[in-house]
């Protein structure tokens, strides 16, 4: 591994730090390394793929769900209908 000589100064907030340096301790490396891993591993293409993934799915869940939805509305209606139905035969009687 080549020795570091540059620096990069990066501005965070005081809860970003903490998490950061938290997260760098759990991992049991320095924050600088931690920082280089995250950059090396970070892929927006990757991510974007993955997130279109998601909304692909999330799309298809809600159309299945509205549907559901829909066949329970439509029993629930027609459940109502035989149900008024057998009361006005009631009372008729």
């Amino acid at each position: 591994m080549a020795t570091a000589t540059q620096r990069i100064h990066v501005l965070v907030t005081r809860q970003e730090k903490a998490f950061i340096t938290k997260a760098a301790k759990s991992a049991g490396i320095s924050v600088g390394e931690f920082l280089r891993r995250a950059a090396a591993s970070f892929n927006p293409s990757e991510n974007d793929a993955l997130l279109e993934g998601l909304i692909d799915q999330m799309v298809k869940t809600t159309a299945q769900a509205s549907a559901a939805i829909d066949d329970a509305l439509a029993f629930v209606e027609a459940s109502n209908q035989r149900i008024a139905a057998l009361e006005s035969k009631r009372e008729a009687v």
